[in-house]
């Protein structure tokens, strides 16, 4: 079964660019940059990796994001990430990434895209791998922040899809930010959010209702409302679920408690995904296996969650196609 996940063809959808930074490449580019970070080593970066909720991950998130200054630093980390993605057989990914974390200590917009741009048409040269960015707001800031970010980020659309909704949730529910989404969406941008980690189930409502996404990252508190698991089917919404993630942040006390092959077998179009991976233990396919060995994830199970990964992307139904017959193919040849 680890043989058949390793060689599905996959696509991610929720992956923080930022939360790829190992603490080894970390660690390098804060030495590079003259800047000095809060821990003595690797693993002192890899003991602090233990969280009781979201506001844990997120303090040692943005201390590890200070690292991140130059064109070249963005490019770095995500080519590391998007090699990762080539070797785990990611043939797309649609990545997050979060301005106001770099513009807060003077980084330029320009400059992060820069170099995660640059990164993704290397992938794409190198492996044929497609990309996609989307803009990512930190709901715990303003509107008028958001506003702000939003208005700097529109000299640089040809790079951006779409825009989301990221950062603790907990009493920052997506109304806040309607009219940023409105304007976003007048300048024809998708729109996603998290909801649904955390926050409660009308955060999802909110969501769908006031910022129109397409997609709901998370989402898995769906189920305490069977009416909007009912929607969610009726519309077929995509979920981008991140099982690692869920568990490392106290959402699922353990793997065996996870809800997605629930949501799966009644008609949810649910996706898997690795979040903020270098902090929470695994990229997709460890992911994939961990849903196996827990919950004892089948060969159909898992072809339906990478057929949906490539269904509810942003990918035009031209470039779906061919995504598609290769897993296709992979799946037909694969022994059973």
């Amino acid at each position: 079964m680890h043989e058949f996940l390793q060689g599905l063809p996959k696509a991610e959808l929720h992956i923080h660019i930022e939360g790829s930074l190992e603490p080894e490449l970390m660690f390098a580019i804060g030495q590079r940059n003259g800047i000095r970070l809060p821990f003595a080593s690797v693993e002192e970066v890899r003991a602090a990796y233990e969280f009781n909720n979201l506001q844990e991950f997120l303090d040692i998130y943005y201390q590890g994001a200070q690292v991140l200054r130059h064109a070249r630093d963005f490019y770095d980390m995500t080519f590391a990430y998007l090699q990762r993605c080539q070797l785990q057989n990611v043939a797309h990914a649609e990545i997050f990434f979060d301005p106001q974390t770099h513009s807060a200590r003077g980084v330029d917009m320009g400059v992060v895209l820069d170099g995660i741009s640059r990164a993704l048409q290397d992938a794409a040269a190198q492996w044929g791998m497609s990309g996609r960015l989307i803009l990512c707001f930190l709901r715990h800031l303003s509107e008028a922040d958001a506003m702000a970010t939003l208005r700097q980020a529109l000299p640089y659309k040809q790079h951006i899809i779409g825009v989301g909704l990221d950062s603790s949730e907990v009493g920052h529910p997506p109304s806040k930010f309607q009219r940023v989404f409105e304007m976003a969406m007048a300048e024809g941008l998708i729109t996603v959010a998290h909801a649904g980690e955390e926050g409660p189930p009308p955060y999802i409502w909110e969501a769908l209702d006031l910022l129109k996404v397409k997609r709901i990252d998370h989402g898995v508190r769906c189920m305490e409302d069977k009416r909007l698991v009912q929607r969610i089917i009726a519309e077929q919404i995509p979920l981008t679920v991140c099982p690692l993630s869920n568990v490392k942040l106290r959402v699922f006390d353990q793997m065996g408690d996870h809800n997605i092959l629930k949501l799966l077998d009644q008609g949810v179009m649910v996706t898997v995904s690795s979040d903020d991976p270098a902090y929470f233990g695994g990229y997709v396919n460890e992911n994939y296996a961990a849903l196996h060995e827990a919950l004892g994830m089948t060969k159909e199970q898992a072809t339906k969650l990478a057929r949906n990964s490539f269904s509810a992307s942003f990918l035009s139904q031209e470039e779906k196609a061919p995504l598609l017959a290769k897993l296709d193919a992979y799946v037909e040849s694969a022994p059973s």
